[in-house]
């Protein structure tokens, strides 16, 4: 075993076979683990690893962790016993619109098979990311949970940049702890050589603002003939051509433990700190040039002091030296008289604990388990707002709406408040973390379109009484999800039609979901149904299931389209 202290003071640890095992910040608190694994011909290769967030969660890494096989039946095509792996590569490259040399780089002869029946099973490998809820991958299996997955890398030689897929399911921070690993594998890979230019590389790709924004934290773009990087990336046709080479100075992460806290410092400079044990489950950021800091949790470096401020109070804490800071940080700016993501919640904010804030995300099994209510209500909300937009009638409707109530679909919320013009919002929920999610990245929407004036008209609540005062009042647009726990109940879905039919003003339109049945009592209270739809055969289902084809949701659940008389 060999240790090496890098110029920051991090600490790397490097087993019997010469590769990476650990990496700790100089005080020695962990950052990553690897375990190596020999296989066919004696190659090494990524058993697993373990990356530990900012606020402490672990996140698993198995590579090739998730397997899904395609079997095509070419048995009535002409010539079938002559096709070779090529040619599947050939047919799958125009049935994607991806160039042939990318096929081949992700599906290799293994990947690819033809019996002598004329069925071709096809094999896409990813790399799969789960949730650790008690820190390891030996913990009950209830508590190693499938979280996100991306294009099969090759990590004994990394060699491209990766797709990630179901990105917004990715714990906070997960991106960044992800890419100390594999920029750390990278040096380790490229000591004693040239560096290895990269590019971004999947089928089929999703360049991103936010992904760029990753890359270059770690690797500096370059794009032919001095153009700028970015345009080219974003386009997706062209997004591989950008080459990646490694930035002089990398982020590096410090914790402390008994602050609860982790810094990330880069070229001297604070970029982020994180608290474990705050309840707004977001990190403190540098502004940066632009001067914005999300939700208006910014940090400054003054004076030997990091200062967190919250928009309601500042933090001051001592800088360790080890942390290698050598730059301030201007000021926060002072906070500005409108108000912040907080204010949309009519009593207060909710209480939330920390671990529960920092993981609001939606989680989707990899198998056929059934889904939770809020992972599935996306589906829903993406296929009203893609319907919306291809619908100019139904899009003139619905901006007409002046009042609109949304009841239930807290995972959602950003997709059911429009940004055209301020209207009036009521929202009631039920899942505390999540509303306060999408009440901040609400916040930072407004905030970016300089809209905060139409905060005052949003306003978030839950319990009995809030739907109560709700359903008392009435409005021209209704988001409504039904609980699972409803379903079975008679009574409660009869109550949901007369609730909907004397909030809905007449004229107006409501979006419900729940059981196939609940269109009776719909039906009932004099709603008339204009459309109703299984949420299984919705196309964002479809594309949903193109990265985890056993997804299931629960049987019978659909989509109502109503008006009142």
């Amino acid at each position: 075993m060999r240790i090496i202290r890098q110029p920051s003071g991090h600490l790397v640890v490097y087993g019997p076979h010469g590769r990476r095992i650990a990496a700790t910040d100089p005080e020695g608190n962990p950052l990553h683990e690897c375990e190596w694994s020999v296989g066919p011909g004696g190659v090494m290769t990524l058993a697993r690893a373990r990356v530990r967030l900012d606020w402490g969660q672990w996140i698993g890494l198995k590579p090739q962790g998730l397997v899904n096989r395609t079997v095509l039946d070419f048995s009535k095509k002409p010539g079938w016993q002559g096709l070779r792996a090529d040619d599947l590569r050939e047919m799958a490259g125009r049935a994607m619109g991806v160039p042939y040399e990318e096929v081949r780089f992700f599906y290799t002869d293994e990947d690819l098979a033809i019996d002598g029946r004329g069925q071709a099973t096809i094999r896409h490998a990813k790399d799969a990311f789960y949730v650790l809820d008690e820190g390891t991958f030996e913990a009950n299996p209830a508590a190693v949970r499938f979280m996100a997955c991306m294009g099969a890398m090759h990590w004994a030689d990394i060699d491209f940049l990766p797709v990630v897929e179901l990105f917004q399911s990715l714990l906070p921070g997960t991106g960044s702890a992800a890419f100390e690993l594999i920029r750390g594998l990278y040096d380790d890979q490229n000591q004693g050589r040239a560096p290895r230019p990269l590019r971004y590389r999947g089928i089929p790709p999703y360049p991103s603002e936010a992904a760029f924004r990753l890359f270059s934290g770690f690797f500096s773009p370059e794009a032919a003939a001095g153009r700028d990087p970015f345009p080219v990336f974003m386009d997706v046709a062209h997004s591989h051509e950008v080459l990646w080479l490694p930035v002089p100075e990398q982020p590096l992460r410090y914790f402390d433990d008994d602050r609860q806290l982790c810094v990330t410092v880069q070229a001297g400079t604070v970029q982020k700190a994180t608290v474990a044990d705050d309840p707004a489950g977001l990190s403190f950021v540098n502004p940066g040039r632009n001067g914005f800091a999300p939700c208006r949790r910014g940090l400054a470096v003054k004076a030997g002091q990091l200062e967190l401020n919250d928009g309601e109070r500042v933090i001051r804490l001592a800088i360790n030296p080890s942390w290698g800071v050598t730059k301030e940080s201007p000021p926060v700016p002072e906070p500005s008289l409108s108000p912040d993501w907080r204010a949309v919640f009519v009593s207060g904010v909710p209480s939330v604990a920390p671990r529960e804030a920092y993981s609001a995300v939606l989680l989707y099994p990899e198998d056929a388990s059934e889904m939770e209510e809020a992972p599935t209500q996306p589906f829903i909300a993406d296929y009203v707002e893609d319907k919306r937009d291809a619908a100019p009638e139904l899009a003139a409707s619905l901006a007409r709406s002046e009042e609109v109530l949304i009841d239930g679909l807290e995972a959602v919320l950003g997709a059911c408040i429009s940004q055209d013009r301020p209207r009036g919002y009521t929202v009631i929920y039920t899942r505390p973390a999540f509303a306060q999610k999408q009440a901040q990245a609400l916040w930072n929407r407004l905030a970016r379109g300089r809209r905060l004036d139409w905060v005052p008209r949003i306003r978030f609540s839950s319990g009995e009484a809030a739907h109560t005062a709700a359903y008392a009042r009435q409005y021209d647009l209704i988001y409504l999800w039904t609980p699972f726990t409803r379903w079975s109940q008679p009574q409660a879905l009869a109550l949901i039609g007369q609730e909907v039919a004397a909030a809905l003003r007449p004229g107006s339109m409501a979006f419900v979901t729940g059981p196939r049945g609940l269109a009776i009592p719909l039906q009932a209270a004099g709603l008339r149904v204009v459309e109703a739809e299984a949420v299984e055969t919705l196309p964002t289902v479809r594309m949903h299931r193109t990265i985890l084809p056993q997804a299931r949701l629960k049987a019978g659940l659909t989509l109502f389209q109503l008006t009142h008389g």
